[in-house]
């Protein structure tokens, strides 16, 4: 079992908030995760899995269950199952009102976001369980997260051919089932296809018309489709900086597949060698830096990139109440050069802390302003906390 970060801030908010809400995507974990928290919460507790039909058996009559166990708290897993639950789980917390009265588990959907939101304002703390995290994973080493991903089955797999094979299933059955059951109905073969592209452009700024001739699709809809998938927490779009907000709005973002196993099974990439040769070497490494960097920093930072026509560019930028804090230029060497467009960006954004983040580095000053340290590094004694 490995101990994960979130953990702390769960059993805090639980102390707090009458209904907490674990979501990301499936087999990530929120199951372990809830079968830990029910041995330390500070009651009483009992857990439901919508999809096991004799625990759908006890919720025949909802209300009568609830009532019956108001002093218990609740785990309510594959919540989005049964949507119907949301406007009883309101009542039955406005009645009585105490922390810790259930906890919801759910794959991410539109659906479930936004049926809780509208009947749980006020009441519910949402927090995502991601992939492993690199400080959570204690005397490992970073290549091996990089290259098999964050899924807990996926990582901790004897070998690279089990590793390919459950990667390969999961995508096989997210495409045939989870994606539709959630809401995205969409052939398989145009989704695997979706995906597959969407790897080959990761750590890129999107091109919705390339997407929309390839598949044969409106831009309209292939937008549609990429904010499915970044709300099932299976990719993300990094906008671009620009000190004028209204600019940020209409630019186009970058895109990544937020687990580099996944990016890395969808272009056939079978070890870590192959990887080494890949051409997606660098924008993968990427990929992996900024979704082990955002799955810390969580809500306390605004994610952006920087571009300019001048050929100024940085990969992430972090904000803080609309300043930038960090800069972060992600190189796959232990030798890192910055080019002349990087040290313009590093003027240009005017951050307080500037970083060149390496696979495997020591931690030292390479200008005035500029620090260059490995991915653990900074995330040990630069993010948290």
């Amino acid at each position: 079992m490995i101990k994960r970060k979130i953990e702390e801030k769960l059993l805090k908010a639980l102390g707090f908030f009458p209904v907490v809400g674990i979501i990301g995507p499936r087999q990530v974990g929120k199951t372990t995760l809830a079968k830990e928290l029910q041995k330390s919460v500070s009651k009483e507790s009992i857990y439901i899995d919508m999809e096991n039909p004799r625990d759908i058996v006890k919720l025949e009559d909802p209300n009568l269950f609830f009532e019956k166990n108001k002093d218990k708290c609740i785990f309510l897993d594959e919540i989005q199952l049964m949507p119907e639950l949301f406007s009883l789980l309101r009542s039955m917390v406005d009645l009585r009102r105490i922390p810790g009265r259930f906890v919801l588990l759910g794959s991410a959907s539109p659906v479930l976001i936004r049926k809780s939101s509208e009947t749980l304002a006020g009441r519910i703390a949402y927090m995502e369980l991601t992939g492993f995290n690199l400080t959570e994973l204690f005397g490992e080493a970073t290549e091996k997260l990089w290259f098999r991903g964050g899924f807990p089955d996926a990582y901790l797999a004897p070998d690279n051919v089990l590793w390919k094979q459950w990667i390969e299933n999961f995508i096989h059955t997210y495409i045939e089932r989870d994606l539709p059951m959630l809401g995205l109905l969409v052939s398989a073969r145009v989704l695997r296809s979706f995906w597959t592209m969407i790897a080959h452009s990761n750590g890129t700024v999107l091109n919705y018309s390339n997407l929309s001739r390839s598949l044969e699709l409106s831009t309209a809809t292939i937008k549609k489709y990429l904010d499915f998938l970044e709300n099932a927490f299976l990719i993300r779009q990094l906008a671009p900086y620009f000190p004028n907000v209204k600019k940020r709005l209409v630019k186009s973002p970058k895109i990544y597949i937020r687990d580099t196993g996944i990016l890395h099974s969808l272009l056939n990439i079978e070890n870590e060698d192959e990887l080494t040769g890949h051409p997606i070497k660098g924008s993968s490494w990427e990929g992996f830096v900024v979704e082990q960097v955002l799955q810390l920093s969580g809500n306390d930072y605004q994610p952006f990139f920087y571009r300019s026509h001048q050929g100024a560019e940085c990969d992430l930028v972090l904000l803080k109440s609309g300043k930038p804090v960090f800069a972060i230029e992600i190189k796959y060497s232990s030798a890192p050069k910055l080019t002349k467009g990087n040290n313009e960006a590093f003027k240009d954004i005017g951050a307080r802390y500037n970083f060149v983040v390496t696979p495997d580095t020591d931690d030292y000053q390479i200008s005035n302003n500029i620090r260059v340290c490995s991915l653990r590094i900074f995330l040990e004694k630069y993010i948290i906390t």
